[in-house]
């Protein structure tokens, strides 16, 4: 494939709600290229962008693809993001990539969740965003509320570059507010030039008014010529609408159909003409040596710097690395220095990903991106570079999994090649964590959201033919004792032969040190018990507080003392005394006062406003308690509660019902707290079973 340099380059993000109609707008761009020949649907599951088996089952995307698309002499490099929340992570590795943004909105679903969520990604990423109006074929469009509600949502900013024209109640055209021009379509995405209907006008001069204000306010020139009543020429309101459109005062909405191919070159034509090309950016980096930042050109002719955004684990052709080349030229079949794990690695074959197709290239310039194949040490986050100019750049930033669940292996003996699988999906997706919890015995999955995992399981069966089944996970209590108590442990075994003899009489008693399972003592005078049994005891103590009688679950807080006992000079052993202690510790439970400890976490949930008084109800009847509210920048609630840990199983799928998925949350843990008796009880039942 040709490589391009960087001005004729644009790296652009497509956003928006899940199902809004991105994915099928990537495949109207390609097709209105003729990269295709004949124009899929998601439907189908014959489409560029979502070609993994998941993908086309569930029909919808799971993962970020690449689709290169060339229009006229400039390579358009776009990235198609999942729109469901589970799959954030994919979305938030392809925004550290790009350089502009476009949000897809349907003109049928109008601004929904995911329309919002992608404007304050665009806001954390600072990029320039264009809003695509899709679906103006559908009977039920309505173009006018969608632009009402964005301009409700983000003010002056909002500027419809597009007015559309209707005929007999059908989409033919639409009204270019720049160039106060008329087009019919013809065939796809071409047009014909046309009469400006009569109804259009009132609100063609309210938009263009907008429009020449916006372009007044980038210069104090341009403000005094414009209330002296000038005309601006077109190509100086073309030149003040870039800078606006760059700097994010004035985000463009455009119109079109993906299922029409309408309006796709005009969305070629604007990111081309209105976003920013690499060579205008910079990026920032640490020198390793130095360690302090530096501001890196994307130049071709500085020294090779690339940062890997994204990975992609492929069971038929191995691992691709995406990257994107910050600084000089990345060639293939070439060594380069891993700068974070300060280790040689060795270029192979590199490749332009168009979806599962791959094009062979030799080299990239500043600004591009592509894919390295089989790559042995580098992962996601990791910077390639120069050993003489060995720069870092920060690993893209991904949201924090909550969500968990248990697993297990179906099928014995398969461990291992489960453990293989899952590594490779985790080096797919920064998002799911796994982490091996000793205490209660089970392997938990993290995720963003229940049905990413339920995903992930589907995935490691297609792809490596191994089975996990997922289950509630088993909450992290504990038990521990409310009083003092002394017993007699006494263990006592005849047979042919030696027996076994151990007599200990101990203290249990709270030790008020919850951060220690237990701590043992010895008060023993005369030689009742000798020294040399006294290891064989705590042995015995610390085998008990693995596994509480209670309801199985691990001991904290507990003293031990060794006051009294009795020994066999033939009969007495270290198992014997070690025997004598687990009865004891049995015995002095059940007589203690024992109580379950539950988790408790300190939890944030952030929503808009309108949804605070939901969210308290709900944490109250979860059995939490709200510890007070902190308004945010962007006009959410952080509601701050602690809640035990066992009522945030299943959170995440309420949370988003209740809040439409405008809601988000996090926790850490906080301490123990004695748990209640009903749950005490339903937990005890609940071993017992």
């Amino acid at each position: 494939m040709v490589t391009y340099t960087s001005d004729k380059i644009r790296n652009v993000v497509i956003l928006g709600h899940g199902g809004c109609g991105k994915t099928t707008l990537v495949e109207a761009m390609a097709y209105t290229m003729k990269l295709i020949n004949r124009q899929g649907k998601v439907e189908d599951g014959n489409t560029i962008s979502d070609f993994d088996k998941e993908e086309i089952k569930r029909q919808f995307s799971i993962s970020t693809s690449l689709v290169p698309i060339v229009w006229e002499d400039t390579k358009i490099n776009f990235l198609d993001t999942p729109g469901y929340f589970d799959f954030v992570g994919e979305t938030q590795e392809a925004m550290a990539a790009a350089d502009g943004a476009v949000i897809v909105v349907s003109a049928k679903a109008g601004v929904e969740v995911g329309t919002k969520k992608a404007w304050e990604l665009c806001e954390e990423y600072q990029l320039p965003r264009i809003f695509f109006v899709t679906d103006m074929d559908d009977d039920n469009a309505s173009y006018r509320q969608v632009v009402e509600k964005l301009t409700e949502l983000y003010g002056k900013k909002i500027a419809p570059f597009h007015l559309p024209i209707r005929q007999n109640e059908k989409f033919v055209g639409f009204v270019n507010v720049v160039k106060m021009k008329g087009r019919r379509f013809t065939t796809l995405s071409n047009y014909e030039e046309c009469e400006i209907p009569e109804y259009s006008i009132p609100n063609l001069n309210t938009c263009r008014e907008a429009l020449l204000e916006a372009v007044a306010e980038t210069s104090e020139d341009r403000m005094e010529r414009y209330f002296a009543g000038e005309e601006f020429p077109q190509e100086e309101i073309s030149i003040a609408l870039r800078e606006n459109v760059m700097d994010g005062t004035v985000v463009p909405v455009l119109m079109g159909s993906g299922l029409q191919c309408q309006g796709t070159t005009m969305l070629l034509q604007a990111i081309e003409k209105y976003f920013p090309s690499p060579d205008k950016l910079h990026a920032i980096g640490i020198n390793h040596n130095l360690s302090e930042q530096v501001e890196v050109s994307y130049d071709d002719t500085c020294p090779m710097t690339a940062n890997v955004f994204k990975t992609i684990a492929d069971p038929f052709v191995g691992r691709f690395s995406l990257v994107k080349v910050h600084s000089g030229i990345l060639k293939a079949d070439t060594i380069v220095w891993n700068t974070k794990k300060e280790v040689e690695e060795k270029i192979g074959k590199m490749f332009i990903l168009r979806g599962k197709e791959q094009l062979e290239v030799k080299e990239l310039h500043a600004g591009d991106i592509g894919a390295i194949s089989k790559l042995s040490i580098t992962m996601t986050g990791d910077t390639l570079s120069t050993r003489e100019f060995p720069i870092y750049y920060d690993k893209p930033k991904v949201s924090k999994p909550y969500t968990f669940l248990r697993y297990t292996v179906k099928n014995k003996g398969e461990e291992d090649k489960v453990s293989q699988a899952l590594q490779k999906m985790l080096d797919e997706d920064q998002t799911v964590r796994v982490v091996n919890d000793t205490k209660n015995r089970q392997t938990l999955l993290y995720g963003i959201g229940e049905q990413q995992l339920e995903i992930l399981v589907s995935k490691l069966l297609s792809r490596y033919k191994v089975e996990i089944a997922l289950s509630k996970p088993k909450v992290s209590y504990q038990e521990t004792i409310r009083k003092s108590v002394k017993v007699q442990g006494k263990y006592k075994k005849q047979s042919g032969g030696h027996g076994q003899y151990g007599d200990v009489h101990i203290v249990f008693e709270p030790s008020n040190e919850m951060d220690k399972p237990y701590i043992f003592a010895e008060n023993v005078f005369g030689g009742a018990v000798p020294k040399n049994f006294f290891p064989a005891v705590e042995k015995g103590i610390a085998e008990s507080v693995c596994k509480g009688p209670l309801a199985g679950y691990p001991v904290v807080g507990i003293k031990a003392t060794l006051v009294d006992g009795s020994y066999h000079p033939v009969d007495s052993s270290e198992m014997a005394f070690k025997m004598a202690t687990i009865q004891a510790f049995k015995k002095a439970f059940e007589l203690a006062n024992p109580v379950l400890l539950e988790p408790i976490v300190a939890l944030k949930v952030s929503v808009p406003d309108q949804f605070t008084g939901d969210i308290m109800g709900d944490l109250n009847k979860r059995r939490g308690r709200v510890m007070g509210m902190n308004p945010c920048a962007d006009g959410k609630q952080e509601i701050l509660a602690d809640i035990p840990m066992s009522e945030l199983v299943g959170y995440s799928t309420d949370l988003r019902s209740m809040t439409g998925g405008m809601g988000d949350y996090q926790f850490e843990f906080a301490r123990y707290e004695q748990a209640p008796s009903d749950v005490q009880e339903r937990v005890i039942e609940e071993s017992e079973q």
